[in-house]
């Protein structure tokens, strides 16, 4: 037989088996004495033959041939002898119908319109129809139900079980071997197809039940539990999708039990090594297979999942970010349970567990209140993480998120063996660090531990632990001031445009052809929850003024150069787009509010620059949303008026003999100091040629550059010379050789010979050049 015919047949057997069982008796008795069956079976048709002779044949003609009903049919309905209800209907003839049917149109006199159009009296005798009807349903419902007195009726082909399937006998002695036996037989359906997966839930709950009742012990219980959270995790067969809202309270409820239990009495010893041979659940001290903390990092990847799956502007997401409190809480009570009786590495696995949950919340607490300086700009004093720790002590305060973060990650430092988890915590301590403000200290850390070096060969979820640390950095650079610093840490994550996926927090549609539905899928698992992004626009509004206060002046101090490097290729896209556009309104987003303080700080318009950069929908979009933003606004304003003097003095200085101080100080609202300080910067630097005259406060410049004509003209030069060399070359490579690559020996050194004395004229170009280039370099120095 074929493969489905064979298998078809075994169906088809066990189902006759199974149908079988109810006439076991019937079945044993016929194959005991066939041949008195046969006789009976004879004489019951004999019977039948002699009833129907009686009766005349058109009666049998007329008469429909009764089904036969086969013996299930029989047993639901009760007894042989019951009738059906359509017996107790006299259906009548088809001769007596028409004859009624013609003298009923009859009276009517051929208009048969008037017999359906409604009278008086059709209300009352309506309402008296539906009565006896209604009389006559209830007398066949009760004749029905003496009549199946004892049975159930089925719907949709399966019996509807009322009461609960019983987890033992009423009169059975419960105990450790018995509830065991059980427990193996509901284990071993787990898995099989056709399992139902709720019912195994339900059935491990009651017979945990029933362990409670009888006080067979923790050891029991402990083993039962494990088995009804690993069925939870097992309910939905679907890695992808996250857990019902149900079966997670059920999941959190069990956890919390299981750790009660535990640190409760801490004589079990529980361990995923241990062999099932080796258990002991009857007698102290009770040894049972299980791993609390494989149960507890499932949970916190379940709880990761159930916030991905929801939309992130929804009361939903709100409801299920409340759990986190409980998440943590369990993660503390296993923390505190494995500090006792715990491996490093189990250590390290829940330190790293709790730490995620830590690192990207702000804590007020690492602030002190807000003190005035001497000149009456207003700070915050970063407190150390000792001194914070003592002030807590002595107010009876817990331990500040800081203090805790340094504490778990410098044990994973010692005790790790793993290179990912000593990453990892590494990484989150940066990102803390950043996040309060510690720019110095996450910039050591990060130099020292060489992250930036070895990250291209960590996992990506290392990889994206890294972009969200350097982000975090280059925004604490930013609110400390150190533009550079901060330009440098966001240029690797916005250059590219793909900050979104690189922070893990979407994916970008326009590369969706890139990806496959299984990477897809995986892309959208890493994905990190929504209440733990940074914010993009402030991300790219940060980046986009560092590189205006880099990019600016250094375009006006090499304005005739025609070979400038671009310190930001995206910033410089911008400017691009705003310059293609043939009518240029009122900045709008934040992007074209950068671009209109670009242009008019290229000018030296400083006021301008800065009330594009900070405004009112500039502040609600990004800078409110800074801890200290009055202070991070003062910061930017300062920023702009020092950058700006900057590129006055690089564009205009060629039309100055000197310049005053004072005057630049008035200018720009900026204290002398200040202004002197830039000043002395640039001379020393070789960006400006001039020399300050202390006492009458002023700047003697010194016209040792080019004027713009030169310049050109110098640009000019070079560009001719390298076309002209570029022409020679190609003219050797088509004329300089014969079809076979090589020429005759008169003419091969007349070419040689040429081609040598064009080479020393170059060599004689070039030397003239660089020398003209060196004497004016010194001649700068020299000022």
């Amino acid at each position: 037989m074929s493969k489905n015919s064979s298998k078809s047949l075994t169906t088809l057997r066990q189902k006759l088996r199974k149908y079988n069982k109810d006439f076991e008796k019937e079945i044993s008795g016929f194959r005991l004495n066939p041949e008195d069956e046969e006789k009976e079976d004879a004489d019951e048709q004999d019977d039948s033959s002699d009833d129907d002779d009686d009766k005349p044949m058109d009666f049998l003609k007329k008469a429909p041939k009764p089904e036969k009903e086969d013996t299930k049919s029989k047993l639901l309905k009760g007894s042989d002898d019951d009738d059906s209800e359509d017996d107790d209907i006299d259906w009548g003839s088809s001769s007596d119908e028409e004859s009624s049917l013609s003298s009923d149109d009859e009276k009517y006199g051929g208009n048969l319109a008037t017999k359906f159009l409604k009278k008086a009296g059709d209300k009352d005798e309506a309402k008296e129809a539906t009565k006896r009807e209604k009389k006559t349903k209830e007398r066949k419902e009760r004749k029905r139900d003496e009549d199946n007195e004892g049975w159930e009726e089925v719907k949709g082909g399966a019996p509807i079980i009322m009461e609960k399937l019983k987890m033992f006998a009423k009169d059975a002695e419960i105990n450790h071997q018995v509830v065991l036996k059980k427990f193996n037989e509901i284990l071993a359906a787990r898995g099989k197809k056709g399992t139902d997966r709720s019912e195994q839930i339900e059935l491990l709950i009651e017979l945990l039940s029933v362990c409670e009742v009888h006080n067979l012990g923790s050891g029991i219980l402990l083993k039962i539990m494990f088995a009804i959270i690993a069925a939870i995790y097992d309910y939905n067969p679907n890695i992808a999708t996250c857990m019902k809202g149900d079966m997670w309270q059920k999941c959190l409820e069990y956890i919390k039990q299981l750790l009660d239990i535990l640190i409760d009495n801490p004589s079990i010893i529980v361990g995923e090594h241990l062999i099932e041979e080796s258990e002991q659940l009857v007698t102290q001290p009770y040894r049972v297979k299980g791993c609390c903390l494989t149960v507890v990092e499932r949970m916190d990847e379940e709880f990761t999942k159930m916030l991905q799956g929801c939309d992130a502007h929804s009361p939903e997401y709100v409801e299920r970010l409340k759990d986190e409190t409980v998440v943590c809480g369990i993660i503390e009570r296993l923390q505190g349970y494995l500090e006792d009786r715990g491996t490093p590495s189990e250590l390290c696995r829940i330190y790293l567990r709790r730490i995620e949950h830590l690192y990207y919340k702000f804590d007020s607490r690492v602030f002190s209140k807000p003190v005035t300086d001497l000149d009456g700009s207003v700070r915050d004093v970063i407190k150390s993480p000792e001194k914070a720790a003592a002030e807590a002590v002595e107010r009876g305060e817990e331990e500040t998120s800081m203090e805790i973060i340094t504490k778990l990650c410098q044990f994973i430092c010692a005790k790790d063996t793993t290179d990912r988890i000593r990453t990892q915590a590494t990484l989150f301590r940066i990102y803390h660090l950043a996040l309060h403000d510690k720019w110095f200290h996450a910039r050591d850390l990060l130099l020292m531990s060489h992250l930036q070096v070895n990250i291209e060969h960590a996992d990506v979820t290392t990889m994206i632990i890294y972009n969200r640390g350097l982000v975090q950095l280059g925004l604490c650079a930013f609110r400390h001031g150190y533009i550079k610093d901060a330009h440098a840490a966001l240029l690797d994550i916005q250059s590219g445009g793909r900050a979104k996926e690189l922070l893990a927090q979407g994916l970008l549609p326009q590369r969706q052809h890139e990806r496959t539905a299984d990477q897809e899928k995986i892309e959208k698992r890493r994905q990190i929850p929504f209440h733990k992004h940074i914010n993009l626009e402030l991300l790219e509004c940060v980046y986009l003024v560092s590189a205006m206060l880099l990019e600016i002046p250094y375009m006006a101090a090499h304005e005739l150069e025609g070979r400038r490097r671009m310190i930001s290729k995206s910033f410089h896209h911008q400017l691009r787009n705003s310059e293609r556009q043939a009518l240029v309104g009122p900045p709008e987003s934040m992007r074209e509010h950068v671009v209109a303080a670009s242009k008019a700080m290229r000018v030296g318009n400083w006021k301008a620059c800065k009330d594009y950069i900070i405004n009112e929908k500039m502040n609600s979009k990004v800078w409110d949303l800074f801890h200290q933003a009055e202070q991070v606004r003062s910061m930017i304003s300062q920023k702009i008026q020092e950058e700006a003097l900057r590129t006055y003095l690089f564009t205009y200085s060629s039309h100055y003999d000197s310049l005053s101080v004072p005057r630049l100080a008035q200018m720009f609202e900026l204290q002398q100091g200040v202004v002197h300080s830039i000043l002395c910067k640039m001379i020393i630097n070789e960006e400006l040629m001039a020399s300050l005259d202390e006492p009458t406060q002023s700047v003697m410049l010194h016209r040792t550059e080019p004027s713009r004509i030169q310049a050109l003209s110098l640009q000019l030069a070079d560009k001719v010379s390298s076309l002209v060399e570029q022409n020679e070359r190609l003219l050797d490579l088509k004329q300089g050789q014969s079809y076979f690559g090589r020429e005759a020996g008169p003419q091969r050194q007349g070419r040689g010979q040429q081609s040598g004395n064009r080479e020393n004229n170059y060599q004689k170009n070039n030397y003239h050049n660089n020398d003209r280039n060196w004497n004016r370099r010194q001649g700068q120095r020299a000022y």
